[in-house]
């Protein structure tokens, strides 16, 4: 949050200044952009529709005159407020916003925070519990007296807090346990676990509400709502609660840590930064770019001529030491933070040792400093490279990937899109019908050969018991019928009958088994043949349709 306001510099405008409700939705665009790009792939959020819902809530909660500005001290408040992270790290922050150059804070400046941060519970039509009174100040701080950090933090963070900003560590805390799982039965609603917060009587025997029904008041059994509940945030099983217990009572557990660490009463005086040298230049071998933003970052602003020989290399340095110190003493408010001496610790650290490098650097001769120079820039090039080819692969994957879903799951509009696909496929449904129809014609036909040649075994039965010179036509009454020989059985069969006529009646192969009326068997042999022929090319059709 910090790093926003920097960004979009809001650190170096006054507190009393107002800001357009554009300027606003940048700063908070640039809060939820820079939220999104460090988040997982899994994890993404809807970015504008988060910058629409917290711009509208800000000026319906600040803004309720239609004017269309605000604050920069409401826009800090409310959005150190609202912002996750730790309370300590935000009650710290609002004390720098508070306190002047001793540490001590202002109580004008506290009384305009409450202005501010219970426009928040107002908003949410909380405001007759906590809404802001002339006496708000007072409840916090009943004496008058200097308030130092610590004092302000223990105030702040107190069990209970003041009246007024109750439902600020409430807010943390339901924050801090929306996620938290119980496997615990609720003793009203049967719910087999609970989310959140887990309360439990203090009077009845293993009597536990979840968060819902202990909110609204719900009671069953011999419980009752006059009794005094326990709020649990976590859950601990039987054994660690056993282990505890011991511990405990041994005497092992540790002394409770203070709610928070003590920090100094005096605040650290701004260090004096008038000899500190810039990072030496990383671009080009002629030129540098180098100065100083109010985040202590050195950005690209400025162009010097840099030679290779020692004595101008010199005086650009001391050009560069002036031009630095002339930029701080004019970003009077750059230090307004406690991480910023740290960094500015780190900033002298990492400057001594780069001029001491460059001490032991400066006899080498012109051609290793322009070496280096090429080497640096190489470095450069194929990072440049490598991170193209990167974004090119994962393109390529996603590409692929796109293109593996639609290819998995075809639709039937683009089947009804392609007019030859139905056409080829009416064609092939209407050939499967027409062959199944042939094939149940030509069964029929094999159906009857079968009973004419039954028909003609009975009639060679009766001649063998009749007389051997009768015509064949006596002895039915009717002309005996004979098969008509097929083209497509061309050449004699080389195998038995018997195994030609396998699945035929006994009568007919006890026919063939005698060794007269030799045409007449071949004549069957044909007809059989010429059957198997055909069921052959039908069931190849068939396969190859």
């Amino acid at each position: 949050m910090i790093e926003a306001f920097r960004d979009n510099g809001l650190n170096t405008l006054d507190h009393t200044t107002e800001i357009s409700v554009s300027r606003l939705e940048t700063v908070i665009s640039s809060i939820y952009y820079q939220l999104n790009k460090r988040l997982p792939s899994t994890h993404q959020i809807s970015v504008e529709q988060s910058i629409s819902l917290l711009l509208n809530f800000m000026i319906a909660a600040y803004d309720s005159e239609g004017r269309g500005k605000l604050t920069v001290f409401s826009v800090k408040a409310m959005l150190a407020t609202m912002c996750g992270g730790k309370m300590l790290d935000k009650l710290r922050y609002v004390f720098s916003q508070m306190s002047d150059s001793n540490g001590l804070m202002i109580f004008s400046k506290f009384d305009q925070f409450l202005k501010e941060v219970l426009k928040l519970p107002t908003a949410v039509f909380e405001g007759p519990s906590f809404g802001y009174t002339e006496h708000s100040v007072r409840t916090c701080f009943p004496q008058q007296r200097k308030i130092m950090l610590n004092m302000f933090l223990d105030t702040m963070m107190a069990d209970p807090p003041p009246q007024c900003l109750v439902w600020l560590p409430l807010m943390h805390r339901l924050a801090h346990v929306e996620n938290v799982f119980h496997p615990v039965e609720c003793s009203y609603c049967r719910c087999e676990s609970m989310m959140g917060f887990r309360y439990r009587c203090q009077q009845c025997h293993n009597y536990q509400l979840c968060q819902n029904c202990f909110w609204r008041g719900h009671a069953g059994g011999p419980h009752s709502n006059q009794h005094q509940m326990k709020e649990h945030s976590s859950w601990k099983s039987p054994a660690k609660k056993l282990s505890h217990a011991i511990s405990k009572s041994l005497g092992c557990v540790p002394t409770r840590e203070p709610p928070h660490p003590v920090f100094p009463e005096q605040p650290e005086k701004p260090l004096d930064l008038a000899h500190i040298v810039p990072p030496r230049p990383l671009t080009n071998m002629n030129d540098t770019v180098v100065s100083h933003m109010s985040s202590g970052v050195p950005t690209p602003t400025k162009r010097l001529q840099y030679s290779q020989d020692i004595p101008s290399h010199l005086a650009d340095e001391h050009a560069l030491i002036a031009s630095y110190v002339a930029r701080l003493q004019h970003c009077a408010r750059v230090l307004d933070s406690p991480s910023r001496l740290d960094e500015e610790h780190r900033l002298i650290a990492r400057y001594a040792a780069r001029l001491a490098a460059e001490a032991g650097n400066m006899t080498r001769p012109p051609t290793d400093l322009s070496f280096n120079f090429d080497a640096n820039k190489q470095q450069r090039q194929l990072i440049a490279e490598l991170e193209n080819k990167n974004r090119e692969i994962l393109q390529e994957i996603q590409r692929l990937r796109l293109e593996h879903e639609q290819a998995s799951q075809p639709t039937p509009e683009k089947a009804q899109q392609n007019p030859t696909l139905l056409a080829e496929l009416r064609l092939l449904r209407q050939r499967k019908d027409e062959l199944e129809q042939r094939m149940s014609a030509l069964q029929e036909s094999r159906r009857e050969l079968m009973v004419q040649l039954e028909e003609l075994m009975k009639l060679l039965k009766a001649q063998a018991t009749g007389s051997p010179h009768t015509s064949p036509t006596h002895g039915g009454g009717r002309p005996m019928p004979m098969p008509v020989r097929s083209t497509s059985a061309g050449s004699t069969p080389t195998h038995c009958p018997q195994d030609s006529l396998s699945g035929v009646g006994g009568d007919v192969q006890e026919a063939f088994a005698q060794g007269t009326r030799r045409n007449l068997r071949n004549d069957l042999l044909v007809a059989a043949d010429s059957i198997t022929n055909t069921m052959s090319s039908l069931v190849k059709e068939l396969h190859s349709g």
